[in-house]
């Protein structure tokens, strides 16, 4: 198999810089959600879960990605025992925006220009139409987990939520804040303290 970027970049990070940020009890998730970044993030989360039980801060830019990659981390995030807080910055959408909600609305916090991007879950329909209609009730099932778990989340009810994911549902990060998806906007580390 061949190498990627990834990999390579991978490998160029010094064990101390590795050390460090494991030390600081932080976890990045940045860019798109899939079985790759969730395995990563979730062996994180459960070594630092077993080195102690003081918080960590988990940041979060991601235009979203594969669901069950990010109930993997959402999941996780839950079950831990030490606190996860989440810090969304650039923007949190769609499956990114599932993993944010894991914390208690107590631990979401976002930086002042972070986005935040809800939507009805997606996904390609196809092959005989048995499995297409099997596919379209799985996608069904997904919209109204997605709303209870989004409503439970915010405070809205799972009717609201659907209402609001009919198309595209941008927040900025005020927006955030009212809506019950966020729980406090920071501008420096101090203010996680």
């Amino acid at each position: 198999m061949a190498e990627t970027k990834d990999d390579k970049d991978d490998k160029t990070k010094s064990p101390q810089v590795e050390q460090l940020f494991f030390k600081s009890r932080s976890v990045i998730v940045a860019g798109e959600i899939n079985d790759k970044l969730a395995s990563r993030v979730t062996q994180q989360l459960l070594a630092l879960a077993q080195d102690g039980d003081e918080p960590i801060n988990m940041y979060i830019s991601s235009p979203g990605g594969h669901v069950e990659s990010g109930d993997m981390v959402h999941d996780m995030i839950k079950f831990i025992r030490p606190k996860v807080r989440t810090i969304g910055s650039g923007w949190v959408a769609s499956a990114g925006a599932l993993i944010f909600v894991g914390a208690d609305r107590a631990d979401r916090y976002c930086l002042p220009n972070t986005r935040f991007l809800l939507h009805q879950p997606s996904g390609g329909i196809g092959g005989k139409v048995s499995d297409m209609q099997i596919q379209a009730e799985q996608i069904r099932i997904m919209r109204e987990r997605f709303d209870k778990l989004f409503a439970e989340a915010t405070g809205q009810t799972p009717e609201k939520i659907s209402q609001d994911t009919q198309r595209d549902f941008w927040l900025t990060a005020k927006e955030a804040i009212d809506y019950g998806l966020c729980g406090k906007i920071i501008e420096t580390m101090d203010d996680l303290a």
